[in-house]
């Protein structure tokens, strides 16, 4: 069922279960049986012994191969031994890396939270996630992890952080509405998905679907279809392989054919072309193309990009096309305060994330807040009516509590203002925590010194304004016309990507020691609004500057609202200046959806951000890109990025928010989360793949001079003047001591302002 469509009453009627008393026992053990248990089934790993023998399914390497092979039917056991020890030495160096295989389905395993509140016959039990079936009734508090996909029945002041899912940037507040058919995974406002996280309020749900059935278990399904394509690196080798073979055996037959034509003995006669085979394969190849690569990777890890797998060192070199997640990659992940309106004046508040260093700026002059009354009432409203801290971990700020919420307190100390000493003079009597219903927030405070009670309250446009009475600084009622202007203000900042909160406040009688929602009815005093974004990294728009010089496209594919995408696009120049509001530049999960895969394809060559996208979507823009002939890397750090970072030819995962499926599905990992990185990195495997070519051609006309010694000895019907075993010696040492000296070549001035090959 789509349960988020029905109404709650509907579905526990449907599911056969009971808001009061949840299941009976007997009814879970039959439930059990027939769904089975609430886990993740794993994708059964390639077994080790066909990993280790798919390292000899190289064109080159049957040629070695039958070489020893016959060697050792004419008794000539060193040459047998020899040719055989080189072919397996590069087989044990292949597979040592390709043991590392991908464990994304391990992680997703583990992402389902352990214990869970249920009820059961009536009475509160906790028990393992494992043992939950449909039709449970699931009790949810601050903290917890949503252990299956629930249809929420009773709540109070929900929030649900999905970030990891959905890409929501903020924790997404919960209700018990039933929905249209339309709606979108992100705005199922009436459901709790497994593994995302409860970071307010309580809940009641019943459990709608478990294990492979939850959008967890689908992202799992979507990860074990996807059919990981090969590196532009192994295509080229397998092409270069099969042309050298072709050449090799047609210069070997040949010179099997002279020598039988001129009388010689067969025995003679196959090791001359064996000579002529060994001599003309570069058997150092292999060896020298991992230890390239194995530079790349270590020089990468000193730019901040761990290479789990060895082949995606070039891979990110050959990338044409850069899908990218917004939050955390392009953005800072931490909501900062950008704008406060007070009045008619509009401050610009300087300064990114959590760092409380910044200054408030007025027609971009540098002002001191602390002697602007309406700006000091409006960020010391935004400080005390709030849950959140702000504290100091080392050398990083991090906060406790909502980000929206920590963005306030951010501004606040911007300004000098510290909750802790504010709250000395102004302590906090009681509070009326944010309420979907209400739409806003509310504490009481106490002057000491003069016993006077104040309320500050917080929460959207359209509640505060509803209840105000006049504005902060006026004594006069507020009119029509300013309530105009400040809903002009605010649908300003909203085109902009701008998430804005309304304050306010109002007086009670000095005896009053609560507050209800009465009392916030109506004659509240307007202060002003604070509007605030997750601003892109600064590092970002040079990085992306740096990747369109080198002609590569990127797209930014995001599970954020329209809006705030196309802001962050146009801030770091996805989006460039030119391109208007009105234009087609942004497309959304729902428009994807209804595309076929040819109209997508043509929408994919104009439009560079996507919005409100699904994981689905994610795996079919990448796939779509990848038809198309281009190399495509993904960012991305949530439970819905994996399958499309499996899928793409290389997956970047970032490794600070990342979750544990994506760093496991990823074939890079960022260990700064920055997008800057990411062009470091490419500029790293282009220079791997210059050195694999300098390396080739060097190589390449050492075995064929040997070559054409063994042709000429045959031709002049002269004694070998080398025989395979000295050649493979040769091969391998000069290869080893003399050709890699190019695996440390430093890369090219012009590197990257080449187009992508």
């Amino acid at each position: 069922m789509d349960c988020f469509t029905l109404e709650k009453e509907n579905v526990v009627e449907e599911l056969k279960s009971s808001l009061q008393s949840g299941l009976s026992l007997g009814e879970v053990k039959k439930r059990q049986q027939e769904y089975g248990l609430n886990v993740i089934h794993e994708k059964k790993g390639e077994n080790p012994i066909v990993l280790f023998l798919k390292q000899f399914n190289q064109p080159l390497v049957y040629v070695l191969l039958v070489a020893s092979f016959m060697t050792m039917l004419m008794r000539d056991w060193v040459d047998s031994g020899v040719i055989f020890g080189v072919v397996l030495l590069n087989s044990i160096l292949g597979y040592v890396q390709e043991a590392k295989a991908i464990k994304a389905i391990d992680s997703l395993a583990k992402a389902v939270t352990k214990k869970t509140t249920v009820l059961r016959e009536g009475k509160k039990q906790e028990i393992l996630a494992s043992e939950l079936t449909i039709g449970d009734i699931v009790i949810l508090h601050s903290g917890d992890k949503v252990p299956a996909d629930l249809r929420l029945l009773q709540l109070r002041d929900l929030q649900i952080d999905e970030s990891s899912l959905t890409g929501e940037s903020v924790p997404v507040i919960k209700n018990t509405q039933a929905l249209p058919n339309n709606t979108l995974l992100a705005d199922r406002s009436n459901m709790a998905y497994s593994p995302s996280l409860v970071t307010y309020g309580t809940a009641k749900g019943i459990v709608v679907a478990i294990a492979n059935d939850t959008e967890l278990g689908r992202i799992n399904k979507m990860i074990a279809d996807v059919h990981k394509l090969q590196t532009p690196l192994t295509k080229a080798i397998s092409r270069f392989s099969k042309i050298l073979l072709f050449a090799i055996l047609a210069l070997a037959s040949l010179t099997f054919l002279i020598g039988l034509m001129r009388g010689e003995e067969l025995f003679l006669v196959f090791m001359s072309s064996v000579a002529l085979a060994v001599a003309a394969i570069p058997e150092g190849l292999p060896a020298a193309v991992t230890i390239i690569l194995a530079i790349g990777v270590s020089r990468m890890a000193k730019r901040n990009a761990i290479v789990r797998k060895l082949p995606a060192v070039e891979t990110l070199g050959s990338v044409s096309v850069i899908c990218s997640d917004k939050t955390g990659t392009l953005t800072q992940n931490q909501m900062t305060v950008e704008t406060v309106l007070v009045g008619s004046r509009k401050y610009k508040v300087t300064g990114v994330g959590y760092n409380p260093q910044g200054d408030f700026l007025l027609d971009k002059k540098k002002i001191d807040p602390q002697t602007d009354a309406r700006l000091k009432e409006c960020l010391v409203c935004g400080l005390l009516c709030n849950d959140a801290r702000l504290l100091r971990n080392n050398e990083e700020w991090v906060i406790e509590g909502d980000p929206t919420e920590a963005a306030l307190v951010v501004s606040a100390q911007k300004a000098g203002l510290f909750a802790e000493e504010i709250l000395q003079e102004f302590p906090c009597v009681e509070a009326i925590p944010f309420e979907a219903k209400y739409q806003y927030m509310a504490t009481l405070h106490e002057n000491i010194q003069t016993g006077e009670k104040l309320v500050y309250v917080k929460g959207s446009v359209e509640s505060i304004l509803a209840r105000s009475k006049s504005i902060y600084g006026s004594s006069k009622e507020i009119t029509k016309q300013e309530i105009c202007e400040i809903e002009n203000s605010t649908n300003e900042l909203a085109k902009k990507g701008l998430r804005i909160l309304a304050l306010a406040k109002i007086n009670l009688d000095p005896s009053r020691t609560n507050i209800n929602h009465v009392d916030l009815e109506k004659n509240l005093v307007f202060i002003g609004l604070q509007a605030m974004i997750d601003p892109p990294r600064p590092e970002a728009i040079p990085a992306l500057r740096d990747l369109l010089a080198a002609g590569i496209q990127v797209k930014m594919v995001t599970g954020d609202h329209e809006l705030t995408a196309f802001a962050i696009a146009k801030k770091i120049g996805i989006i460039s200046e030119s391109e208007k509001e009105h234009e087609k530049v942004v497309m959304s999960g729902n428009e994807i959806a209804k595309l076929s895969d040819k109209q997508l394809a043509e929408s994919v060559k104009k439009i560079a951000v996507f919005a409100r996208v699904a994981p689905e979507d994610k795996l079919r823009l990448v796939k779509i890109i990848q038809a198309s002939g281009e190399i495509v890397a993904m960012t991305g750090d949530g439970v819905n990025d994996a399958p499309s970072l499996y899928q793409a030819n290389i997956g970047v995962a970032m490794g600070i928010a990342g979750t544990d499926i994506a760093k496991e599905t990823g074939d890079i990992i960022l260990t700064d989360d920055n997008f800057a990185t990411i062009a470091a990195a490419v500029e790293e495997g282009r220079t791997v793949y210059d050195n694999i070519v300098k390396f080739i051609t060097w190589t390449l006309p050492t075995n064929l001079g040997e070559g054409l010694v063994i042709m000429l000895a045959i031709i002049s019907g002269v004694a070998l003047p080398i025989l395979p075993v000295q050649i493979l010696w040769i091969n391998m040492t000069t290869a080893i001591c003399l050709g890699l000296m190019l695996a440390f070549e430093m890369k090219e001035i012009d590197i990257m302002r080449s187009k992508p090959r």
